[in-house]
């Protein structure tokens, strides 16, 4: 045991764990803080994750816990024992899980993961004195800056531990010792069996950290990277045309990298800041790439994880031309397939998997808006009509991938005309709602009051016509689109 240690926790925790101490202490329960919170509060991070280890059965301790302080009580682990109280402020949302200690402190430390993680504090001394109890020498490797593995057991026994260790090393910029590295790599092929809900967290905590394309290939490395996504193997060493400085599985890798980049979350080695400084960016675009998708993912993250699965279909779309041209036909369609298999078995939500699945099947569209010039209004709308609310995010993509492609053999001019085109449909876009979202002239009603149409798939059809001439500029009165309407009926007419 340590004690005469410093610790910091915010006040707003300092005050929740007083309420909660207050709790256990009339009930008679003995409980410590411990793995990373105490972590963290040596570190004086801030953190809404607060580990409660009870000398009782934790799932009859939460929920009245909860009831007590207001929060939601949440099953996290019927069989170890574990429930989660949600608390939510003005500020802050907390989340307190409460594990059920077996046996001394001590013997439940030792099921812990990491060393850092295994130390415990006392919760009613927390504030005063604070002892920590540490029999695994957590500190010295706090203070080296070391992730080390409690015991060789701790990978088998919860796989999903394979992940956090480079998340956490990552998080803290710590290194992970040489011995708890070889076992990643011995039980890396663990990962598959972890609950897909549980490999999500643990991915979309990866992804939020800035340079995740070099954490991805640690992680590929470690023969986690595969082990999680088995449909990125056929791409390694998949051949691509001689514009590609990559195969598609480093391509792949390198675009994640590349959105790192644009994002201004990290460098990238083969461009300087002339390649960047032409790159749109603003506090609205920051404002929406941090935007919550669903819980714990943003469109930030999301674009990331598109970026790594967006050329998954390569390998079985391939097709080798008599030129000896190597071509892709489908793989974006095919691909979005593929990736929305793959988020549904990682528990993703609907509205997650969607927003992957739109940025993948349309990927290639901002380069195939125009041809050396300028998208039309048309285009824009097209484009937009199709890409919804992903829009923004595709054309990052594009430029991604476009950096990712060349490598260290990006052309400037080609690279600056990819950017001015993203420059342009971005400030139509941001300017011009009515371009994206034409205001409703006429409705279907109207069509067949006025011209006497059946209810059905022309109306529909029609309709969308209407839309493309507004955002064309050739429709912007009910009079006008009345008119378009039927020098578009007259002349299906005169065809028949």
């Amino acid at each position: 045991m340590v004690s005469d240690l410093k610790f910091f926790i915010q006040p707003s925790a300092s005050s929740l764990l007083t309420r909660v101490n207050q709790f256990l202490t009339e009930q008679r329960i003995k409980s410590y803080l411990l793995g990373g919170l105490v972590r963290d509060m040596r570190l004086g991070r801030d953190t809404a994750d607060i580990d409660i280890a009870v000398s009782a059965d934790a799932l009859e301790i939460a929920p009245k816990v909860a009831t007590a302080l207001g929060g939601k009580y949440v099953l996290l682990d019927e069989v170890n024992r574990i429930g989660r109280v949600v608390l939510s402020s003005k500020d802050t949302k907390w989340e307190l899980d409460f594990s059920t200690i077996e046996g001394s402190i001590e013997q439940d430390l030792a099921r812990r993961d990491f060393t850092i993680d295994a130390m415990a504090i006392e919760l009613e001394t927390a504030f005063q004195s604070p002892v920590l109890i540490d029999p695994f020498k957590g500190f010295d490797d706090l203070r080296q800056g070391i992730i080390r593995a409690v015991a060789e057991t701790a990978f088998s026994s919860d796989p999903v531990r394979l992940l956090r260790a480079v998340r956490l090393a990552a998080e803290l910029n710590f290194k992970i010792e040489s011995q708890t590295e070889t076992l990643i790599q011995r039980y890396s092929h663990l990962i598959a069996s972890v609950a897909g809900e549980r490999v999500r967290e643990e991915l979309l905590r990866l992804l939020v950290i800035p340079r995740s394309g070099q954490l991805l290939t640690y992680l590929d490395e470690l023969g986690l990277l595969t082990a999680m996504f088995p449909e990125l193997v056929q791409t390694k060493g998949a051949e691509q045309p001689k514009e590609h400085f990559w195969d598609v599985f480093h391509h792949s890798i390198q675009t994640v990298a590349a959105v790192d980049f644009l994002l201004r979350q990290g460098d990238w080695e083969y461009a300087d800041e002339e390649v960047l400084s032409a790159v749109p960016w603003s506090a609205e675009l920051r404002r929406h790439f941090d935007q919550e998708v669903s819980h714990g993912s943003t469109r930030k993250s999301l674009l990331k994880l598109a970026a790594l699965l967006h050329d998954l279909a390569k390998p079985q779309t391939k097709t080798i031309e008599e030129s000896g041209r190597i071509r892709f036909l489908g793989h974006a369609k095919e691909g979005a397939t593929i990736a929305t298999d793959i988020l549904e078995r990682l528990r993703f939500s609907t509205k997650e998997i969607k927003l992957v699945e739109v940025m993948i099947r349309y990927h290639l569209r901002p380069t195939q808006m125009s041809h050396e010039e300028l998208p039309s209004r048309r285009a824009i709308y097209r484009y937009f009509r199709d890409a919804g609310e992903a829009g923004i995010d595709i054309l990052f993509l594009s430029l991604a991938d476009h950096l990712a492609t060349r490598g260290k053999q990006l052309d400037l001019a080609k690279w600056q005309e990819h950017v001015q085109m993203v420059v342009y449909v971005l400030a139509r876009h941001f300017e011009e709602e009515s371009l994206t979202v034409p205001p409703k002239l006429i409705d279907g009603h109207d069509l067949m009051d006025k011209f006497g149409l059946s209810p059905g798939p022309k109306v529909g059809e029609i309709l969308e016509a209407v839309r493309e001439a507004q955002a064309a500029g050739e429709v912007t009165t009910r009079e006008e689109a009345f008119a378009y309407i039927e020098h578009l009926l007259s002349s299906s007419s005169s065809k028949r």
